[in-house]
């Protein structure tokens, strides 16, 4: 298990959830893993479990990718501390709902800050640095099945997801030249504690006991229960690998069968 053997790669909202999964599974494969979180603590606190015996090694910087200086420092920070970038995976987002009459534009804006703007401006920061490295390198998106539709109660963050999948085509077309493989993952419904909120916000629109969304949501899967983040790992290690070399500007659905396109 060493795909990844002498690489390095900028994870970002990797203090917990999927984004740790990734880390840990990089790790696994051989790689170096900057864990970048808006919460410090928990980066450094993650990145001295998961480097913990493993040989490899794990380092913290914090990012808010809604804020560009913090973009420019993580990232330099990363390359740095690293000796280069050669993966970068966009993680970081938020989850949002409410019906269309009672969006704010407080939380339309601060969803595209995170989930739109951050992804494409830390492409930018990172690419920047790929290319004045002249080595290449991979970028992998965190898209989900609710940018493949609409949904209801789910408006602002499935355009924000729609976004990523467009962003990433486009990055993907323009970013090859440069030997840089830009793609995405769309998970479908991955359990966790972000749940909680999902659940939450299903719950006060829908008026459904607590848990109930989530119990059907996870019947509706077509493999028989909701994702877990080491389902979206395997995807991961691929793209970041060189038997993806040939694989530009896609997005891969990892959702139990849950969406087809």
């Amino acid at each position: 298990m060493t795909r990844l053997a002498g690489k390095t790669a900028l994870i970002t909202g990797a203090a917990r959830g999927i984004g740790r999964s990734f880390a840990e599974a990089y790790i696994r494969e051989g790689a170096t893993v900057a864990i970048a979180d808006i919460n410090l603590e928990a980066a450094q606190l993650a990145a001295s479990e998961i480097g913990r015996g493993t040989g490899a090694g794990a380092i913290a910087v914090q990012v808010d990718v809604a804020d560009q200086a913090s973009i420019d420092a993580c990232v330099a920070q990363a390359e740095a501390e690293l000796g280069g970038i050669d993966i970068l995976i966009n993680n970081a987002a938020i989850f949002t709902a409410a019906p269309l009459v009672e969006i704010s534009r407080a939380d339309y804006d601060r969803a595209f800050a995170i989930n739109v703007s951050g992804t494409l401006f830390m492409m930018q920061a990172v690419a920047q640095r790929m290319i004045a490295r002249g080595q290449g390198g991979r970028i992998i998106n965190m898209a989900s099945q609710a940018g493949r539709r609409g949904e209801p109660l789910v408006a602002v963050y499935c355009a924000t997801k729609a976004a990523v999948i467009s962003l990433t085509q486009s990055a993907g077309l323009n970013l090859i030249q440069h030997g840089i493989n830009v793609n995405a993952i769309a998970p479908g419904v991955v359990d966790g504690e972000h749940w909680d909120g999902v659940d939450a916000f299903f719950a006060k629109y829908e008026n459904l006991a607590p848990g109930e969304k989530k119990r059907q949501v996870g019947a509706s899967v077509p493999f028989g229960r909701m994702g877990t983040a080491e389902d979206l790992t395997g995807m991961a290690i691929f793209l970041a690998s060189s038997e993806a070399e040939y694989i530009v500007a896609q997005c891969y659905n990892v959702d139990g069968g849950n969406w087809m396109n």
